[in-house]
């Protein structure tokens, strides 16, 4: 049986690159930066406008999205090429957010891609895809295995409109729910109970 060739390819070693100078010009330099603006905000959830002059910088780097497979919403790169570039984000707390690459906005992302009707696209995706709105993950149930999505006991999905309190599901079970703090977190995917209906 032939293993797997882990070996960089040309273009995942030149997007390498580049992500390198990024991080060492003004990823790592911003660190303090974007800690600081935080504690003077007073608002964990809150972006500090160092971030957006990070995402300005990678946009105009070609460090977009660069976790999506296909040409017209990301870079084009297989998971494979991807690999050792999350490798190098991972070395800083903010370099993923920088390049719109951080969870759980990607996986979001992906799923919408590849099987989102034109309209959740337009909704969801498309600002997304612009950092515009931040998205959230809700799996963890405290009565079942959330290993198993199939065992899910939740029934409903609804979007958390911007700066709204209202809640995110009926007869919600999750226990723990990712990205809900953040101000622009507009959207939560959440697998229903297979013997539940979706509008319960």
């Amino acid at each position: 049986m032939r293993g797997m060739d882990f070996e960089p390819s040309a273009r995942s070693r030149e997007f390498a690159g580049r992500l390198a100078a990024f991080m060492d010009e003004c990823v790592y330099p911003a660190e303090a930066v974007f800690e600081a603006q935080v504690r003077e905000g007073g608002d964990p959830h809150a972006d500090p406008p160092v971030l957006g002059e990070l995402q300005a910088q990678a946009r105009a780097r070609g460090l977009w999205n660069l976790f999506l497979p296909d040409e017209e919403h990301g870079a084009g790169l297989s998971y494979v090429e991807y690999a050792p570039l999350a490798e190098l984000m991972g070395r800083s707390a903010i370099a993923a957010e920088a390049c719109n690459c951080s969870a759980p906005d990607t996986g979001n992302m992906e799923v919408l891609a590849q099987f989102g009707t034109p309209a959740q696209q337009e909704r969801w995706l498309a600002p997304l895809l612009e950092a515009e709105i931040r998205s959230g993950f809700a799996m963890t149930e405290p009565d079942v295995a959330s290993s198993d999505a199939t065992s899910s006991a939740s029934a409903t999905i609804a979007s958390s409109r911007h700066r709204r309190r209202t809640p995110a599901t009926k007869r919600r079970t999750a226990g723990t729910a990712s990205g809900t703090g953040m101000k622009t977190c507009e959207k939560w995917p959440l697998t229903p109970s297979p013997n539940g209906s979706p509008s319960e």
